[in-house]
């Protein structure tokens, strides 16, 4: 049937049906997510973990603003304009809004107290990043541009179906603002909305340059060698602020291609050079095995083995703000 989402030349990360990181362990099979199923060791999470934050966002910020939505949400408020990066406002993190698992604190800015959106970063096309029903909200609220890795924009034109979406190969770049440009970067991961599309569409991080700074964001990735971490700082130089996972890793066996532990998370911390780093991927959808607040102690932990002051690299709860 071919690929439903791109077309294009073979390349050396895509063969002309599906993408694929170089050098990186092949896909897990049937047999081993079986394994794990059958292995047990799953934490138990509280129905409920509210956060005590609740952020109401000023209309525009003319420095450098993140606050943690939930899950990987952001908003990035940067040099005037308002970003969001991978926005899910939904009840759960998966098909029709009815599967999935379900969030356990609400999103920590209100739908109605968004500031006025002009991007929309999409970093790949799992359920917990790419949430169809928020960004049909969003373009119906604020008719915002999207730039997504390629293959994407087939997923997000059926929820914005005028909008102005850019695909992006690893290495591309498109300008979203006065001086501010998004370049997608290689990350270690991969995409599926279903049992068959698995690697179709593309997956990557985003380095955003602008007048008030950088920001490196990583929705999701493994650390593998932990190349793609000092390639951003050889590109674009140590970034102000980089948004890292911390959750969703175990068990290492079966996670460790795809997602971070806090440990790797903070050696990327250390290969990409950021001057700060938040912490996310923790606390909202439970995904794989460990308890709800291990990700924020396993960090404090790699903090102090690394000897990294711990302000530097803060994990955050949804409605929590960095600020410059």
């Amino acid at each position: 049937m071919g690929n439903p989402y791109y077309v294009g030349p073979v390349t050396d990360h895509f063969d002309g049906e599906r993408f694929f990181v170089p050098g990186a362990p092949s896909d897990k099979s049937g047999a081993d997510l079986l394994r794990w199923r059958r292995e047990g060791g799953r934490a138990v999470w509280p129905r409920q973990a509210p956060s005590p934050w609740q952020d109401h966002p000023p209309a525009r910020s003319d420095a450098m603003r993140v606050t943690l939505v939930g899950h990987a949400s952001f908003l990035i408020q940067l040099a005037g304009i308002n970003i969001l990066a991978d926005p899910v406002w939904s009840d759960r993190a998966g098909p029709f809004g009815l599967l999935g698992p379900r969030r356990v604190n609400q999103p920590g800015i209100a739908f109605v107290d968004l500031p006025p959106i002009d991007v929309v970063l999409v970093t790949h096309n799992h359920y917990d990043h790419l949430d169809m029903a928020t960004l049909r909200r969003l373009w119906r609220g604020h008719q915002p541009r999207f730039a997504t890795p390629l293959g994407n924009d087939v997923i997000i034109r059926q929820a914005a179906r005028k909008a102005e979406i850019t695909a992006l190969d690893w290495g591309d770049s498109v300008e979203i603002g006065p001086g501010m440009v998004a370049h997608l970067q290689l990350c270690r991961h991969w995409s599926a909305r279903g049992l068959w599309d698995r690697r179709e569409a593309l997956w990557g991080a985003f380095v955003i340059t602008s007048p008030a700074g950088t920001i490196y964001h990583v929705g999701d990735t493994g650390f593998g060698d932990g190349a793609h971490f000092a390639d951003v700082a050889a590109r674009f130089g140590p970034p102000d602020l980089a948004i890292l996972p911390i959750g969703a890793y175990e068990p290492r066996w079966f996670m460790r291609a795809q997602h971070m532990n806090p440990d790797e998370a903070v050696q990327g911390f250390l290969l990409c050079q950021a001057r700060n780093a938040v912490g996310h991927h923790w606390g909202t959808f439970q995904l794989t095995n460990e308890a709800i607040d291990a990700p924020r102690e396993a960090l404090a932990d790699a903090l102090a083995s690394h000897d990294i002051d711990p302000p530097r690299f803060r994990a955050l709860i949804p409605g929590e703000v960095w600020q410059a």
